[in-house]
């Protein structure tokens, strides 16, 4: 069995674990788990440094169970957090579970196997749980003042921390016990801000169980630019292509700075050293075209949104970066239709005029601007020049029946599309 621990501990995901952690993955094939609370509708980039590291767990032959955390959820974390959210409803909290639970699959193999990834929901024995006997069985093993010393509590005590989330450590021990019992779970992962919650686990499992458990967290993903990591000026990167378009999200790859390049490859990507070692060579010698970043949008895009799609983000891409030969498909306008200006053309629009078509547009504020375009061979359509202002639309004209994509200069877009 391959060493993991120096694997995980290469790419970077390792920044703390458990005394002994080495000599329990050397035993053989180890179950381990991490926590997500669905307190939204779909994952985000943050989520992706957990998602990979259980990934790596499960290339190394180990079993990978993803908690969802449908009875915390309704309670909140206020690890890493300035203060108290709102709680959600029953309701909100079942539609955002069936959402990630989508995006889950494309990172770990489900099914059938030793390791095959396991998707459990903490509602499911955490919603049973009767108050008196847990404060019995459970509570009793924890000190308010040893609570009181967790960073995830410390940060907040000033500004206020309802018993609500004070809680919330008890919940996610008695998770790690309950999994410990009935999955012979005996490693919990997650991010940094979760350690005080998952030594809390180790704790409870070695009072109750009198049992040996661990657990490892990774660093929190920084950008050598100083911004938050998965963060863009219009706010957080989503899996889900309804709330960030895949054109947007392959281009948050494609413009990761140089400086973090190698290491994202180790953290957001399967591939094996060599090959970063190449890229990472391949990037010094052409920065300009940026070999390193190219592969790791095409590895994240293509896991997340598929092959097909990420085809039609790099045609759309090529377009809008100026690319004249690039293909113009059907399905390279659902792309664009999200990127740039787009009207949609009522009524017969065969044989409309160019110059109509270009003031109704917007690249041109009226008609007799469209027409000096023309004329001065700044207009494209499809990608082709045309500089006869006498020329109409025909049907043939119209990608897939619907789309014209228009040009002015080298860097102004508009998309036409005919109503459905």
């Amino acid at each position: 069995m391959p060493n993991v621990l120096q694997e995980l501990e290469w790419r970077g995901f390792v920044q703390q674990a458990t005394p002994g952690l080495a000599a329990h993955f050397a035993k053989g094939p180890v179950t381990a788990y991490c926590g997500f609370d669905p307190t939204a509708p779909s994952l985000q980039l943050g989520n992706l440094m957990p998602l990979m590291l259980l990934a790596n767990l499960q290339r190394g032959g180990h079993r990978p169970i993803v908690l969802m955390g449908g009875g915390t959820g309704l309670i909140g974390d206020p690890s890493g957090k300035a203060g108290e959210r709102p709680l959600l409803s029953k309701e909100q909290i079942r539609e955002n579970l069936q959402h990630q639970r989508d995006q889950m699959a494309r990172f770990l193999e489900f099914g059938a196997g030793p390791t095959a990834a396991l998707l459990l929901d903490n509602a499911k024995w955490l919603s049973s749980q009767g108050l008196i006997d847990f404060l019995r069985n459970v509570g009793k093993h924890f000190t308010v003042n040893v609570m009181l010393q967790k960073e995830s509590v410390k940060a907040r005590l000033e500004a206020g921390l309802s018993f609500t989330e004070f809680s919330y450590m008890l919940l996610q021990a008695y998770d790690f016990l309950h999994l410990f019992r009935e999955r012979q779970c005996t490693l919990q992962v997650g991010g940094s801000d979760q350690w005080g919650n998952i030594t809390a686990g180790v704790d409870l499992i070695r009072r109750i169980e009198n049992a040996e458990a661990h657990g490892l967290v990774a660093p929190l993903v920084t950008m050598a630019s100083g911004k938050k990591f998965g963060k863009t000026e219009t706010g957080a990167i989503y899996l889900d292509a309804k709330l960030t378009t895949p054109y947007k999200f392959y281009q948050f790859w494609i413009n990761v700075d140089d400086r973090d390049v190698a290491g994202y490859l180790k953290l957001f990507t399967l591939k094996a050293q060599g090959d970063i070692d190449e890229l990472a060579a391949q990037q010094k010698r052409d920065p300009a075209g940026r070999p390193a970043q190219r592969a790791l949008a095409t590895d994240v895009t293509t896991r997340v949104h598929s092959a097909d799609v990420l085809q039609s983000v790099q045609a759309a891409s090529a377009i809008l970066f100026g690319d004249e030969q690039a293909e113009v498909h059907p399905q390279v306008f659902e792309i664009l239709a999200g990127e740039i200006p787009t009207t949609v053309v009522e009524g017969d629009s065969d044989n409309m005029t160019l110059v109509d078509l270009v003031a109704r547009s917007g690249l041109a504020k009226s008609k007799s601007e469209a027409r000096r375009s023309i004329e001065q061979g700044g207009i494209y359509v499809n990608q082709q020049r045309i500089d006869d202002v006498a020329r109409t639309i025909a049907s043939g004209d119209w990608i897939g029946g619907r789309n014209l994509l228009l040009r002015k200069g080298k860097k102004d877009y508009a998309l036409l599309r005919r109503a459905v």
